[in-house]
């Protein structure tokens, strides 16, 4: 029986077909849509390794691991066969209800292994509904130690916490609060560590602990019995890969422990290995009380989500606490477990996360700055497998592009018409690529960018 799903079913469909149908029927993500149904999707058919194709048959490498996930590599049979193997078994049980099934239970043990400083694992279906649970178990947790005026969670502008209502709220993007109108009450955001676009007044170290300070500031200034938590991403990655000051984090820590606010580190980025650690909380060297993740969790493959849950706040909200109102149809779905089962022994099997830190991170993060040469960078940057060129239109001054000429934009265009794919945030150029790149690659993915930023240049010239 032909399977409507599979390009292989239909042979006889051209690009412009596809691209007929997708217009037709499908709404994108984050997408202009007058835009792209006068230029056409990218029809991406299949992928391997490091490597996708269109429905031409053009081969990209992917410098983005999909949406920052695809950490093992496409194509790994054994997150397959443990996707098909648990389908035959049990394809669907909720945990409501007073149950659960082993493959739930066998990922959060392995999880707490991984960040022994987590007691529990609460499963969502992706990172966005982990930040909308954050912030029910914020809220729950102070209403247990009869504080409930502690609403306030803290977060900065410019960062990202997701889609949902609730995670729109948390991150700091203007434009996403312009169309979402009101927000929910009691999220305050302070800026951010960029000391590249920010901060170059003064020493990345001074830097990083003014923008620190400003979290001491603010919850003075809303009062701090009314402050419930500070939440940020280790490395902020869809703000543009913004690295903060060593300084920043420690700061940070110290604040939230004298005040008695929770920490949260959102790690759906920066989680199973990014950084050349395990989370980036382990990385920077601060224990949060909550860690949202996804993403990493399965490389992809299935949709899962979580929140590792510290001892602080696990045990209040499982001692004499009654029910906890909140759950979603498919938290800790089987097969999605079980797809995370099998990522995470790829990880530890093929010594995936110490490559990052020993071998592949290094190598990127040398050939990657050899970038810093080009005409148009200001900047280049990264961490682990993490990389951002920040594009310019004078590098003595680090004066801007005018906003209006979309230069990020063409890039990313170049990029995809010459067999890569980089992403762009304004006009910073942002990788993250999977962690079974080969030094080859990595040679391939700085060749491509490089070339990528000549066009882009003849392209503003001309």
């Amino acid at each position: 029986m032909n399977n409507p799903m599979n390009t292989a079913a239909h042979p006889e469909r051209t690009r412009e077909e596809w691209q007929h149908l997708d217009r037709q029927h499908h709404l994108h993500p984050f997408t202009d849509f007058k835009e792209l149904a006068g230029k056409g999707s990218r029809i991406i058919s299949r992928a391997e390794g490091a490597y996708v194709w269109d429905v031409d048959g053009h081969q990209i490498l992917d410098g983005m691991a999909g949406l920052w996930c695809v950490n093992v590599g496409y194509g790994r049979k054994e997150i397959a066969d443990a996707v098909y193997t648990q389908m035959q078994q049990l394809p669907y049980y909720n945990n409501f209800f007073q149950t659960a099934h082993p493959p739930a239970i066998e990922l959060a043990r392995q999880l707490t292994e991984l960040a022994p400083r987590f007691k529990q694992v609460f499963f969502t279906g992706s990172g966005s509904e982990a930040n909308d649970t954050v912030l029910r178990m914020i809220w729950r947790y102070w209403q247990l130690q009869d504080q409930p005026q502690r609403r306030v969670v803290i977060s900065r502008k410019n960062a990202y916490h997701g889609s949902t209502l609730g995670g729109a709220s948390l991150g700091g993007f203007g434009v996403v609060h312009e169309q979402m109108g009101t927000l929910i009450p009691d999220i305050v955001h302070i800026n951010q560590p960029y000391w590249y676009g920010e901060g170059q007044d003064m020493s990345p170290e001074e830097f990083g602990l003014l923008r620190a300070r400003e979290l001491r500031d603010t919850i003075e200034e809303i009062g701090a019995d009314k402050v419930a938590a500070f939440i940020g991403e280790p490395i902020q990655g869809a703000g543009g890969v913004i690295i903060p000051p060593a300084t920043y984090w420690p700061e940070i820590q110290k604040i939230c422990d004298e005040y008695g606010i929770l920490l949260v580190t959102d790690e759906v980025i920066c989680g199973f290995g990014r950084t050349g650690e395990w989370f980036g909380a382990d990385y920077f060297g601060v224990k949060p009380d909550l860690m949202p993740v996804a993403k990493g969790i399965t490389s992809g493959y299935i949709p899962l989500g979580g929140v590792m849950v510290s001892e602080r706040v696990s045990d209040v909200l499982m001692g004499d606490a009654g029910e906890f109102y909140h759950g979603f149809t498919y938290s800790g779905h089987p097969v999605a477990c079980a797809a995370a089962l099998a990522n995470l022994a790829i990880l530890r099997q093929e010594h995936l996360v110490t490559r990052i830190r020993d071998d592949i991170g290094p190598y990127l993060q040398q050939q990657l700055r050899t970038l810093q040469a080009h005409p148009l960078v200001g900047e280049v940057r990264g961490l682990g497998l993490f990389g951002a060129i920040e594009l310019v239109a004078d590098k003595a001054s680090h004066r801007r592009f005018d906003s209006k000429q979309g230069v990020g934009m063409r890039c990313r265009e170049h990029c995809f018409q010459n067999g890569l794919i980089m992403r762009a945030v304004s006009d910073t150029m942002i990788i993250a690529p999977p962690f079974i790149l080969s030094h080859a690659q990595v040679d391939e993915l700085v060749s491509k960018a490089w070339k990528c930023l000549d066009l882009t240049a003849r392209s503003i010239a001309g």
